[in-house]
């Protein structure tokens, strides 16, 4: 009887739409985040290990053992084009879990990146690919492949939870987790917030002010807000 999902490797997910998935990276993440409701960012120790990474697409879930690298290799096999390998770990750890060797692997493999609440290493070489990685640390540390993790099981990453199939989307502005039953919900309501965003841009441009396009004046002046002239 198994107490616990490690030494698993789940070789069936189910992947949302993929043209709900192509409609919803053509939006950042504090837009998706804010369409959601406020819900899905994974916390912002995680970062693009080079300028200007993006990615978006399906989760390939790992969970890791501190120092061990093993499962990304087993996880490898199970990626299919424009999925993301999203890795959690058992405890926290910041050793060099992913460089070059294993990105290039994933590359052949059409994999859109890597999220990893862990270390990363040749950061030159991944910038140099355009392969999209964020991660809690960039760590020259090197690991071993000697305990097994698991693979397409739910993890928890940066304090979120990812489960197989669920879409990531990560920028500079940080990294979100859409559920995957939500996928195309949540891309429409990411359009109906961007038009509204673009509607209010216009009006700043035109020099209206917050104040009145919000309706901020009579909450403030209830608060207690006082004009004074001097």
């Amino acid at each position: 009887m198994r107490l616990n999902d490690l030494g698993t490797v789940r070789t069936r997910i189910e992947r949302p739409d993929p043209d709900d998935v192509a409609r919803l990276s053509s939006f950042g993440v504090a837009t998706i985040h804010e369409a959601m409701g406020r819900v899905g960012l994974l916390r912002p120790y995680i970062r693009p290990a080079y300028p200007g990474a993006r990615l978006c697409g399906p989760a390939v879930t790992v969970l890791l053992q501190p120092g061990d690298n093993w499962m990304l290799h087993v996880a490898a096999e199970q990626v299919r084009e424009g999925d993301v390998l999203v890795a959690g770990c058992t405890t926290e750890s910041e050793d060099g879990f992913f460089g070059e060797l294993l990105a290039t692997s994933l590359a052949s493999r059409g994999c859109a990146g890597l999220v990893i609440d862990g270390g990363v290493r040749d950061v030159a070489d991944l910038e140099r690919m355009a392969f999209p990685v964020f991660s809690r640390a960039v760590n020259a540390r090197g690991t071993v492949k000697a305990t097994l993790g698991a693979v397409n099981v739910p993890v928890v990453v940066a304090n979120a939870l990812v489960t197989p199939g669920d879409v990531v989307v990560a920028d500079v502005d940080g990294v979100v987790v859409v559920p995957r039953h939500l996928v195309g919900a949540v891309a429409d309501a990411s359009r109906r917030r961007e038009d509204n965003e673009e509607s209010k841009r216009r009006q700043f441009r035109e020099g209206v002010l917050g104040l009145d396009l919000y309706g901020m004046r009579e909450p403030l002046a209830t608060a207690g807000l006082e004009y004074v002239e001097d």
